[in-house]
């Protein structure tokens, strides 16, 4: 017998009272139509009776007393209306009505997903994933509208945001420091639009992006070296070019006695040091109040006696202030920024300074740059989907009125196979300037991670 059927059969009607799912059968289009029709009207049912009848004060953290309490209500209320189920049906409808209540409705079974590094939202009926680099469509749909806000909402509640018409945008995160960002109506013309940048519930380590191939062990030992040696380094790349990802596995290299403060718009990394302070940005309140910027936390970490200043990504004129805090006694910063290329990066720099509103000659804040930052690393998401890191340069410093970089590890591209890009990251032959820090940190770097006295192989 079809769960339609059995639904149907549950609730005859009355002379008094039709039934619904009569009313159902008579709007239906196809069995398939009315099928789903009917499942959504008795998960709607049980839902909002669940809902009504639960205590308010039960505590919603404790999840596996919350589900066994529902459990318990739910098989009760089937009972009650006679509700004959099979087992799967009764299971997934379960599911389904827990992960309304407690987590985040559909998309609640690819927030467990493995291998997820994104979910796309465009309206109730067009639900997208990536995984391995590849977009493709799924079969999950919401109810309507005001069922994807129900699940905007209940991420970005507890964190006191607001959305709606007169703040249709957010950015949020969630529990787990997932990135999340919201567009509703009337910015987004097609209904909600939710994105989400899934992080791993095991963050990724430097063996896995050797093994991914992203980077190689000299580029690695490298950087290690950079970052005990206190080298202020630029995390330079494009959307979803895994900069956040590079900045998490670079900062682990910190020592474990050093005071480190992040500052981020929503706290994404995962640090794993004893001696964190996390600072988030906030936005203004409804009255307009109570913005807190990024570069007002970044002004703020010079008076917490930090060894590290961790910039999550600099976006605006926070960069003025956060070059200032390199060149004044705080060495060894990372920070991320969205450019192609590290020549592009130290055209954004420039243009962010100037958006400090500070009225400074191009000459003077190129001579910042160059004696702030010492090493930008550029990620690149390649045609294939895959994510490599493709060059890491040095800032020399300055020839006129021009920065003066030099790449010491470049990716280079042998061909593609099977779709997938072949190539690897190599050393271009140059030593970098700033080897005396390094070395001044106990560090000796073997000069064949230069490619120099020994021939790289090639695959």
């Amino acid at each position: 017998m079809s769960l339609l059927r059995r639904i149907e059969k549950s609730q005859e009607p009355t002379q008094a009272e039709p039934s619904k799912l009569q009313e159902l059968r008579v709007k239906r289009a196809s069995p398939a139509t009315g099928s789903r029709d009917a499942y959504i009207d008795l998960k709607n049912r049980v839902q909002q009776r669940l809902i009504a009848e639960l205590d308010p004060t039960m505590d919603i953290t404790k999840t596996a007393e919350v589900r066994a309490t529902i459990n318990e209500m739910f098989e009760a209320m089937l009972a009650e209306e006679s509700i004959v189920l099979t087992r799967n049906e009764r299971k997934r409808l379960f599911e389904a009505i827990t992960a309304e209540i407690l987590g985040f409705g559909p998309l609640e079974q690819f927030l467990s997903m493995d291998g997820l590094t994104e979910i796309m939202v465009n309206g109730p009926k067009n639900v997208f994933i990536e995984k391995a680099g590849r977009i493709t469509r799924t079969s999950v749909t919401f109810e309507d509208n005001e069922h994807v806000l129900r699940i905007i909402d209940r991420i970005v509640a507890p964190l006191g945001r607001r959305i709606d018409e007169g703040s249709p945008l957010v950015d949020a995160r969630l529990p787990d420091g997932s990135r999340v960002n919201a567009v509703v109506q009337p910015i987004a013309i097609d209904g909600p639009t939710l994105t989400i940048r899934i992080f791993s519930k095991i963050p990724l380590t430097v063996e896995n992006l050797i093994e991914f191939g992203s980077v190689t062990p000299e580029a690695v030992e490298f950087l290690k070296a950079c970052v005990i040696g206190k080298l202020n380094i630029i995390i330079s790349g494009g959307t979803g070019s895994g900069k956040t990802t590079l900045l998490n596995i670079m900062s682990s290299f910190i020592p474990d006695e050093e005071r480190i403060v992040t500052i981020e718009n929503a706290a994404e990394l995962q640090l794993r040091q004893d001696h964190v302070v996390r600072l988030e940005s906030r936005e203004a309140n409804v009255e307009g109040r109570g913005e807190i910027s990024i570069q007002r936390l970044v002004i703020n970490s010079l008076r917490m006696r930090p060894d590290r200043i961790i910039v999550g990504e600099v976006r605006a004129g926070e960069a003025l202030d956060m070059l200032q805090a390199m060149n004044t006694g705080h060495d060894g910063s990372l920070a991320t920024a969205h450019a192609n290329s590290p020549r592009d990066m130290l055209a954004r720099l420039e243009t962010m300074v100037l958006m400090a509103g500070m009225d400074l000659p191009h000459r003077a804040i190129r001579e910042q740059i160059a004696s702030a930052i010492d090493v930008i690393v550029q990620g690149e998401r390649l045609r294939d989907g895959t994510r490599k890191i493709t060059s890491v340069s040095e800032i020399q410093g300055m020839e006129g009125d021009i920065i003066t970089t030099s790449e010491i590890f470049r990716f280079e591209q042998t061909g593609m196979e099977q779709g997938r890009v072949i190539g690897r990251l190599r050393p271009t032959g140059l030593r970098p300037k700033f080897m005396w820090k390094i070395q001044d940190a106990g560090i000796m770097l073997p000069p064949s991670i230069f490619g120099i006295g020994a021939r790289s192989t090639r695959r």
